[in-house]
């Protein structure tokens, strides 16, 4: 693993996974691999759980970590190639991304699309001119079209709770009050349409239809009911329109999942990456139920962080 981007950096997940059930059965135990190393954190967006696990990823691997948020604690990033900087950006991401390749041994990288030209976003813009200036390992905190920890955080979920050799996941859209980017849901269709193990279900109104580069081997349900038969998982995320780019196309309260749809399931258990609008996205009664993983899943972070910077500090 030279970068972790995708779930094409993962290999063999199935070897990734089990090194991070390992680790997370003992998450002390390899403080030589970080000892004298420092992970950098760049954050373009607001953060909550990326940013605190993957601080704690550091340390349970014996190694430091620096956080910056990108404008507010540094100056301001020029991003254009050949750009004439006598406007109000202070510093160009070619130079600042190289200095701080000089301040860590690996870099994790937080950016977020701007849902208004998918074509910029899907080609990753940022993200790419980050992988070309730095000097150092990158990990990818989160971009304009995956967030691969998160979806990495999901499979050790499943792999945790799964009651059966093989199990129904299925990755349903929810309503939300605000366009949401589909970061989460293509990361995730990226990763559970390649585990063979599982059943993989997207299930969405139509004109939700993620692009198909990253829902290749997923059944796609429009009846959200006929989706929830016998599922043993259930992952809720909204997501805005790829087709009609960043837009929102439905209000329709019926799609949020509560315990009628639940019932409707091998008793299955309920994820999301968080976080969430209750009672929009999921209702109470189920997020709060024994079934919801949210917490757990959220906790697994640490652990998909951590292997990832095993991988890339051993």
């Amino acid at each position: 693993m030279k970068n972790f981007t995708s779930f094409a950096d993962a290999g063999d997940y199935q070897a990734l996974l089990n090194k991070a059930l390992e680790i997370k059965a003992d998450p002390f135990g390899y403080q030589h691999v970080g000892k004298n190393k420092t992970v950098g954190l760049i954050f373009f967006n607001p953060s909550l759980r990326t940013r605190l696990s993957s601080i704690k990823a550091a340390y349970n691997l014996g190694a430091q970590a620096w956080v910056l948020n990108a404008g507010a604690d540094s100056w301001t990033l020029e991003m254009a190639d050949g750009a004439v900087m006598n406007g109000t950006t202070q510093e160009h991401i070619k130079d600042a991304i190289a200095v701080m390749s000089q301040y860590c041994d690996v870099l994790g990288v937080r950016t977020f699309p701007t849902l208004k030209d998918r074509e910029a976003d899907y080609s990753e813009e940022v993200f790419n001119k980050i992988l070309k200036y730095a000097t150092v390992p990158v990990i990818s905190l989160e971009s304009a079209t995956l967030h691969p920890l998160q979806s990495f955080a999901d499979l050790i979920t499943v792999a945790e709770y799964k009651q059966t050799e093989r199990v129904k996941v299925v990755l349903t859209w929810a309503p939300h009050v605000r366009a949401l980017p589909q970061c989460v849901p293509n990361s995730f269709a990226d990763w559970f349409s390649e585990i063979s193990w599982v059943d993989f279900v997207i299930t969405h109104p139509r004109g939700y239809e993620l692009d198909e580069k990253f829902t290749k081997g997923a059944r796609i349900e429009y009846d959200q009911k006929k989706a929830f038969e016998g599922a043993d998982f259930i992952y809720a995320k909204n997501w805005s329109s790829y087709h009609d780019y960043g837009q929102i196309l439905s209000h329709d309260q019926s799609w949020l999942v509560d315990t009628d749809h639940m019932k409707l399931t091998n008793n299955g258990k309920l994820m999301h990456c968080l976080p969430i609008r209750r009672n929009v996205e999921v209702s109470d009664a189920v997020l709060d139920s024994p079934n919801a993983l949210i917490i757990p899943e959220a906790g697994n972070r640490v652990f998909s962080m951590q292997t990832v910077l095993h991988e890339l500090l051993s």
